[in-house]
């Protein structure tokens, strides 16, 4: 466990324990998926796909792990790390399963939401000094995993409609 021992503002004598981002996420990362989980089912388009919740939150797992990872071994924002098979199987499972893009948008912000959340409720623990750039990174990685899904969930759709599907290409044949 990352911990850094620094001394409290006022006297000086006492110490406190600051963990890292990654050691907050990587200890939360089971509340924040059933807090991720009360807000999907409070939204009415998430929830209408009927989905039990470890079916839904199967992928999170692995998100966490992909993102602790990424703040332990930063790279340059905006930079392409390895591409998330993970990210990519989840886009194509939840075309399966129904969703919309706007739904795998809307899951991504509430997952955003749920690790700030987290972050807010464990911010006397953090180290300030690099809090920002580690919130950067969060959302860098969660929407770079977004864009692979979203890749895989459209690029899946692509091939449901094949040209040779298409009465007017049949015609031609």
């Amino acid at each position: 466990m990352e911990t850094i021992e620094e001394p409290l503002t006022g006297n000086g004598a006492s110490t406190q324990d600051v963990d890292s981002v990654a050691t907050i996420l990587e200890r939360e990362s089971g509340s924040m998926i059933k807090e991720w989980l009360a807000r999907v089912s409070a939204d009415e388009n998430l929830f209408a796909i009927k989905l039990d919740d470890k079916t839904r939150s199967s992928h999170l797992p692995q998100f966490f792990k992909e993102l602790v990872h990424r703040l332990r071994f930063p790279r340059p924002l905006g930079t392409k790390g390895q591409p998330s098979k993970s990210a990519q199987e989840h886009g194509l499972t939840r075309r399966k399963q129904g969703y919309s893009s706007a739904m795998l948008v809307e899951e991504s912000r509430m997952l955003e939401v749920s690790i700030f959340d987290t972050l807010h409720k464990n911010d006397q623990r953090l180290d300030s000094s690099v809090l920002l750039l580690d919130v950067a990174v969060i959302a860098d990685e969660a929407d770079s995993q977004l864009a692979e899904a979203m890749t895989s969930f459209i690029g899946d759709a692509k091939t449901d409609t094949k040209p040779k599907d298409c009465p007017i290409f049949m015609a031609a044949l």
